[in-house]
């Protein structure tokens, strides 16, 4: 495992250098770019035997790494945190009925959309699936991923609100999004279809409970943090909290990302503000940036790697094709046009609903949610268009958010 961890540290950093050097592009999707550029260049010097064993190492490499446990049991918790941490909560609050509107009713209708949308349209493409998998796909996919499209917001100056309520919906909307595939990966493993009062039992429990629980761990934490002036150990004391906060959520069996996002949230405004010298923040800010991008820089090399371990059946490009229409239509449906006709209750500005929609992007969530499915040709066509999808929301939305936005702005 050292090893394994190793290589996939010396890699990314070759790979962020040599993108930081000579390309420009923002680190996270630069890599994955490079990293997806490198694995297909194995595959097509491996098919012409110019270069033999490479292409084999590779994917015997990347099926030695669980990407899905790696993921929702490693980098997950810390990436959802180092994100809440630079969201003022004063900012996020006057904002908050619009953001849980996009983060829930959002999420559940979106996987309702998408579901419907390819349990409809697959079939005249050849690649049929049942519903409960489509559904799944719907709620996979539903998620967004801020990592890649914060620092573009940044970067063109975009208005703080609207930064604002892409960063808060796509940071909640990971947990509701992990607990509606949950609840449909149960009905189809035990093949039972939960009444209304038992799905929403569960919702509230898995949602709720994360978020009580993350309301209860960051106070504990901010209690601890407000008794000492020492910032080794209150940068421990934050990671011990991430990390041991989110397995125990999985024993509680309460959201683990919601729990973290909260926690996040009230150690970044009240125990920076209240239980730290500057001293402290400096180094506990720092600490968690460093992680935050080094992870971030891992996980996309990563995702650019899985596509040397990825099945793609014959027809699949006009399935995938398909799948990016219904995620943008359906991204468009729930998001873009509420924002769009409610104008005065979002209170966003002029073009906000086209920056939302297209700023949208999928990413290792996604991927990991499609991998943890069981083994079966439904899996592997689920994860194909998963892969698809996420490698058109990064390489295409995300080099092209930038345009959109001074556009936005400036009109």
């Amino acid at each position: 495992m050292l090893d394994i961890i190793a290589l996939c540290l010396v890699v990314t950093a070759l790979l962020a250098y040599l993108n930081h050097r000579f390309v420009g592009l923002p680190t996270t999707i630069g890599v994955m770019a490079a990293a997806l550029g490198l694995s297909l260049l194995l595959v097509a010097l491996d098919a012409f035997d110019i270069v033999r064993g490479l292409r084999a190492y590779e994917e015997s490499l990347l099926r030695s790494i669980d990407f899905s446990s790696v993921l929702m049991q490693g980098m997950l918790s810390l990436l959802l945190f180092a994100g809440a941490m630079h969201v003022d909560l004063s900012e996020l609050r006057a904002y908050r009925w619009q953001i849980g509107a996009l983060a829930v009713a959002g999420t559940l209708l979106s996987t309702l959309v998408v579901g419907a949308a390819l349990y409809w349209a697959l079939p005249w493409v050849g690649l049929p699936l049942p519903l409960i998998y489509c559904l799944l796909f719907g709620a996979l996919i539903s998620p967004t991923d801020p990592i890649a499209v914060i620092g573009i917001l940044k970067s063109v100056g975009a208005p703080k609100n609207l930064a604002l309520v892409i960063s808060g919906e796509s940071l909640f909307n990971d947990g509701v999004g992990v607990v509606v595939f949950s609840l449909l990966l149960g009905m189809l493993l035990t093949g039972a279809t939960p009444t209304v009062g038992h799905g929403a039992q569960l919702l509230l429990q898995e949602a709720g409970g994360g978020l009580l629980f993350g309301l209860v761990l960051g106070y504990v934490t901010f209690r601890l943090l407000r008794t000492i002036d020492h910032y080794q150990v209150e940068v421990l004391l934050t990671l011990a909290a991430v990390m041991g906060g989110y397995a125990l959520a999985s024993r509680l069996h309460v959201s683990g990302p919601l729990a973290m996002v909260v926690a996040g949230l009230v150690i970044g405004n009240h125990g920076r503000a209240l239980a730290m010298s500057d001293t402290t923040r400096h180094h506990v800010d720092l600490f968690w940036e460093l992680l935050d991008e080094i992870l971030n820089a891992v996980l996309f090399v990563l995702i650019g790697m899985e596509v040397i371990v990825i099945k793609f059946a014959d027809g699949i490009a006009a399935a995938a094709l398909t799948a990016v229409l219904v995620t943008l239509f359906a991204r468009w449906l729930t998001v873009g046009v509420p924002v769009a006709f409610l104008r005065e209750f979002f209170r966003l500005p002029a073009g906000a609903a086209k920056v939302l929609t297209w700023a949208g992007l999928r990413g290792g969530i996604s991927v990991a949610l499609a991998l943890s499915l069981t083994a079966g040709p439904e899996r592997e066509t689920i994860v194909a268009l998963t892969y698809c999808v996420v490698v058109f929301s990064i390489l295409g939305q995300g080099l092209t958010i930038k345009r959109l936005l001074a556009r936005v702005i400036r009109g």
